[in-house]
């Protein structure tokens, strides 16, 4: 059994966010590894990363109102929702395969792995402008027989792709952002100015984060997370993308419940003084863009906190805050590849080439993260005032998942399948039909989380509150 249990974990995360020890005497955990079939302790990561997200929410409602609400997640439930985008239904149906058909693993000349992400248009085009050849899954083979893992891996990030050489662990942890990444905490909040200490407006919505204002500037399925979660404890969360920017539709479906979504292109000055106007009045500001992207723009931290004093800025990136691949790009599926999950799950399992987790468990874990610190740092400003600045990022959140252990039996357990999983579902209507998906697995006794909103298309609402 993995060396540390998800009450261990929760109580790692809940002093990593700084939040008062006592509260944990109200959480309640069932279930037991393993959850989901790996050699990892993905139900652990699910579990504790839910559990401090709604005893985050409890902790926000306690200095609103008082009370003292009790959280329970059970670990089945938590793992499944780690695997949300595979258990929903639109009108009965199953979504389309969201992912690009040359996406995934080869074989290079070298006898080495590397992972192609392409579920991008420019991603894809890229990678095949780079390899020279046809968009097909035989003709990448054939091209990436010409060269070796890290030489493609290395030209694919001069380029902008996104592309990872498949590491063992021992190799990721000589590797200069390995040892970076070792050297970093799971997670920071940190106050970046002054603003008076600002208590949450009154609402006759009973729910936590009733009247907080989020907006989310994030895509796939990370920060989307992280917003769907605030939603769910009665944020009102506004989704801004932009018509230019690409998106995959089954993850819009699944992780846009209870937001409102518009398109803004902040390299206009005009989308741009919208985003500033909606900013004035925001509470949190959560962005996935790769570190720097947004300070271009006019967007950075510290232009947030100019703009609108007492803002939570929350930041995702995929390998870190420090070290040379900080501002690479990156997704879930390649920083497990990196850093060594596929090729430790492939010899736990007996498969002759790397294998995934049986979640993007990254993705998953650094979205509750992320909401876990959001409402942290509402509860600091409500107590003591400032702006302040949350940074999660995958690889991070994958260093903390490899210090929980191993498990001998992880792959004892049956994947969960969607005709077995009825009771953890909902129905409820959309913006695409008839939305069967799942329920929150972070359980509040007093004000469960939920929904208001429906799902909607992208671009749906106006740019306003």
């Amino acid at each position: 059994m993995p060396t540390v249990t998800a009450t261990e974990a929760l109580a790692h995360l809940w002093g990593v966010l700084g939040q008062p020890a006592q509260a944990l005497s109200r959480v309640n955990l069932t279930g037991a590894e393993p959850a989901l079939p790996s050699s990892f302790a993905v139900g652990t990561l699910a579990q504790s990363t839910i559990a401090a997200a709604a005893l985050a929410a409890a902790q926000v409602d306690t200095l609103r109102t008082g009370r003292e609400q009790t959280v329970s997640v059970d670990m089945h439930h938590a793992a499944l929702e780690f695997r949300s985008e595979r258990y929903f239904r639109v009108d009965g149906q199953l979504p389309p395969e969201p992912w690009d058909k040359i996406a995934g693993l080869y074989r290079c000349g070298d006898g080495r792995w590397v992972r192609l992400h392409t579920n991008f248009p420019h991603h894809r085009d890229g990678v095949l402008k780079l390899l020279g050849c046809a968009y097909d899954r035989d003709a990448v083979a054939a091209a990436l027989s010409q060269w070796k893992a890290e030489a493609f891996e290395d030209a694919a990030a001069q380029a902008g792709m996104v592309v990872t050489a498949a590491r063992t662990f021992e190799e990721w942890d000589r590797h200069p952002q390995g040892m970076a990444v070792a050297g970093q905490p799971l997670m920071t909040i940190e106050r970046i100015g002054d603003a008076p200490p600002t208590p949450l407006p009154t609402q006759a919505d009973d729910q936590p984060l009733s009247g907080v204002r989020v907006l989310d500037l994030t895509r796939v399925i990370a920060g989307p997370v992280c917003g769907r979660t605030l939603a769910a404890h009665g944020a009102d969360v506004l989704l801004i993308t932009a018509p230019h920017l690409p998106a995959i539709p089954p993850l819009v479906i699944d992780t846009g419940r209870g937001k409102r979504s518009a398109q803004l292109d902040l390299r206009d000055a005009a989308g741009a003084e919208q985003l500033r106007a909606l900013l004035h009045d925001a509470d949190v500001f959560v962005q996935g863009y790769r570190p720097g992207g947004l300070t271009a723009l006019q967007f950075s931290p510290e232009q947030a906190a100019a703009l609108r004093p007492g803002i939570v800025y929350v930041s995702l990136c995929a390998y870190g805050y420090d070290g040379p691949w900080a501002n690479r790009r990156g997704f879930d599926s390649l920083v497990q590849t990196a850093s060594g999950f596929n090729w430790a799950e492939a010899d736990a399992a007996g498969d002759a080439k790397p294998r995934p987790l049986p979640a993007q468990a990254l993705d998953h874990g650094a979205g509750y993260l992320m909401a876990a610190g959001a409402m942290t740092a509402l509860a600091r400003r409500m107590t003591e005032g400032g702006s302040w600045h949350v940074r999660v990022s995958l690889a991070q959140t994958a260093y903390w998942l490899r210090s929980f252990g191993r498990m001998a039996n992880g792959f004892d357990v049956a994947d969960p399948r969607y005709e077995d999983i009825g009771t953890y579902l909902e129905t409820t209507p959309s913006g695409f039909g008839a939305l069967t998906a799942l329920r929150h697995a972070g359980q509040l006794s007093d004000t469960p989380p939920h929904w208001t909103r429906p799902t909607v298309p992208l671009g749906t609402h106006a740019a306003r509150w």
